[in-house]
């Protein structure tokens, strides 16, 4: 099923969980016993994300095949366009087509790290809505796009922002999954300035665990979010060092974000898991006790 159709369709809030490909050998190890954690928990959906540059291309698609066809699981494919030339993407988007993907995930992403001699393709395409048009007519895919509650880390401005997101729709996007945050209000308000612009298509809120302050910091770096009092003051109440504590305040914390995310209407809940499994399954079990998933 088209991820798009579900979000608008599906009765009960829908469940999505993203992956990235594993690095190497012990990391596809450990994956396998992530995976069957989380399988337990029959999400709607899960998602593989491509790496810079296409630097995972290979990975990606791999995965994508072991998800969708190996474990039978509805996956969305991400394409990262950044420094790709059109018959790279072309060629990407047929491997998915013949693996029998229906939705892709279309960002423009980032320049792969510490490789300096990186040669962006002189035809690459500058944003994920100049993607988002080459995409359109020539494929049945369902598009999403990312969205960013809190202003994408290099745009001038929230409004300038939300202008861009509004072409990504108009270009091709049926649906949004937005960035994560600390504080839902960002993501409430980003909604109702979504629909002030004239953005109809279904929103779905990203949720980033706490696993690690180090992770946390680092992340809510290189994406922008930022890191409220709520979280610094509960974090420095921990005993130091303490990684269980930490783990474990990550998880109240975010059974309490997706409380409220549910309480006000979401049509669903997007993890991003970092290849992990203990933390999520926690919240998820949590929210399902309670009869909210």
């Amino acid at each position: 099923m088209r991820f798009a159709d579900l979000l608008k369709e599906n009765e009960k809030p829908v469940l999505s969980f993203e992956f990235f490909p594993p690095r190497d050998e012990k990391a596809a190890e450990k994956f396998d016993g992530v995976m069957d954690e989380l399988e337990k928990l029959k999400p709607d959906f899960v998602t593989v994300t491509f790496g810079a540059g296409g630097s995972t291309k290979e990975g990606s698609y791999q995965l994508v095949e072991k998800l969708k066809n190996g474990r039978g699981l509805n996956v969305v494919a991400y394409l990262a366009g950044y420094g790709l030339g059109p018959e790279e993407i072309t060629s990407v988007l047929d491997g998915y087509k013949r693996l029998g993907v229906e939705t892709v995930f279309v960002i423009r992403g980032d320049a792969p790290r510490g490789k300096e001699d990186f040669k962006p393709h002189p035809g690459a395409f500058s944003y994920a809505s100049d993607m988002l048009a080459y995409i359109k007519p020539k494929y049945d895919f369902c598009l999403g796009a990312a969205g960013y509650p809190e202003g994408h880390i290099e745009a001038v401005s929230r409004k300038k922002d939300l202008e861009y997101l509004k072409l990504k729709v108009d270009n091709g996007a049926e649906y949004i999954t937005a960035q994560y945050f600390y504080d839902s209000k960002y993501f409430f308000n980003f909604v109702e300035r979504c629909r002030a612009i004239g953005i109809g298509v279904p929103v779905l809120p990203g949720i980033m665990p706490i696993y690690t302050v180090k992770m946390m910091e680092m992340m809510a770096g290189l994406c922008g979010t930022a890191i409220t009092d709520e979280v610094k003051d509960g974090l420095a109440k921990l005993p130091p060092d303490d990684k269980e504590a930490v783990l474990n305040f990550g998880i109240d914390f975010a059974t309490r974000q997706c409380r409220e995310l549910l309480d006000g209407g979401v049509k669903g809940l997007h993890f991003y898991t970092m290849d992990r499994a203990g933390t999520v399954v926690a919240v998820i079990n949590r929210l399902r006790s309670e009869g909210r998933l």
